[in-house]
């Protein structure tokens, strides 16, 4: 799908609706809001069709009606949208209608957002196979996510696949202020990121688990990954301490959190096990906290899940990283261009 011809994507669905998922850069004009919706469903269900039909037309008429006074205001009489809804039907039909009669060029989407998502769980079976990754390894703490910032500041094609889920890929991977999106607004993300990247060039993206906190990354890009050449980041026990505790400084401020995250390790370690790290945390001993955090639980699991998924990390070009500051990561990120991207 090409909506670039539009000037303007309307999606005209509930708020829920528009929350839970929409094509990217679409605007919120809803002709029904979550209440009127139920309220139309329900007159449907339970009294009649005609009876639920003509409230919503009048209910239509009167927030299309607010959507041009204020949403449309400004708009010329060039001005070109279109208008989609769940199945392309009546709601997006009477909004473009009633835009059609003020002059404007309205279209709607066939098919609506319904035909919109299958496009996009096609497309994600379809375009990670044509991309050149290099996912980059190391293990927890290593600065991939700082590297993948430097590769990007450089002008290296970057997929950040953490940002794009609102997740650090770990146990406390958790971001205070940032929920994570629903598996479908990840998932039109992601499609939205790859169709901007340029498949002629490398693009570097992090090595990932099938899940990210609780999203899924989808299974066609996850085998491309793992199939694809690799870079091995180097980082000394201590400075992956520093770097750590700089990312997760929020636990620090909510221990309750922290206990509750670490709660969820019980199943693997024991009680006892937990016990003796949040009495670590208890007395402030971040440092040693974090180390042992590392040393005994992540590193252990990178290394059992690395090399069984990942076919070419043994052949991974290896770049160090040798202080916690930006400029370390910007000319390790030059060191790996260099290394990696021909001229």
């Amino acid at each position: 799908m090409d909506f670039r011809s539009y000037d303007t994507l309307i999606d005209c669905r509930s708020p829920a609706e528009f929350a839970a998922d929409h094509i990217p850069g679409a605007i919120s004009a809803p002709v029904l809001d979550d209440d009127q919706r139920a309220r139309v469903g329900t007159l449907y269900k339970q009294v009649s069709p005609f009876d639920a039909k003509k409230l919503g037309a009048a209910l239509v008429a009167k927030n299309v009606a607010r959507h041009v006074e204020t949403l449309f205001a400004g708009k010329d009489r060039a001005w070109r949208p279109l208008v989609y809804c769940w199945r392309g039907g009546k709601r997006s039909g009477a909004m473009a209608h009633i835009l059609r009669e003020v002059g404007w060029d309205a279209h709607t989407l066939p098919g609506g957002y319904r035909e919109y998502r299958r496009w996009v769980v096609a497309e994600l079976e379809r375009i990670p196979e044509q991309f050149d990754f290099r996912v980059i390894h190391g293990p927890t703490g290593s600065g991939k996510s700082r590297l993948l910032a430097a590769l990007a500041r450089a002008g290296a094609q970057v997929l950040d696949l953490e940002e794009l889920a609102a997740h650090r890929g770990s146990v406390l991977g958790n971001l205070p202020d940032r929920p994570q999106p629903s598996q479908k607004w990840f998932e039109s993300l992601l499609l939205h990121e790859l169709r901007t990247l340029d498949a002629a060039r490398p693009v570097f993206v992090e090595g990932e688990s099938k899940k990210i906190g609780q999203l899924q990354v989808p299974e066609a890009l996850i085998a491309r990954m793992r199939t694809s050449r690799c870079v091995l980041v180097e980082t000394n026990l201590a400075l992956r301490v520093t770097l750590l505790m700089e990312e997760y400084r929020h636990f620090v401020e909510d221990t309750a959190s922290l206990h509750g995250q670490l709660d969820c390790l019980a199943g693997l370690y024991g009680r006892e096990k937990i016990a003796a790290w949040k009495a670590l945390a208890a007395r402030s001993a971040w440092r040693e906290f974090v180390s042992a955090l590392l040393t005994e639980h992540y590193d252990p699991a990178y290394r059992r899940s690395s090399l069984r998924n990942f076919t070419h990390l043994p052949q991974a070009v290896t770049i160090a990283i040798r202080a916690a500051d930006e400029t370390a990561f910007d000319v390790a990120a030059r060191e790996l261009l260099e290394e990696t991207v021909p001229a």
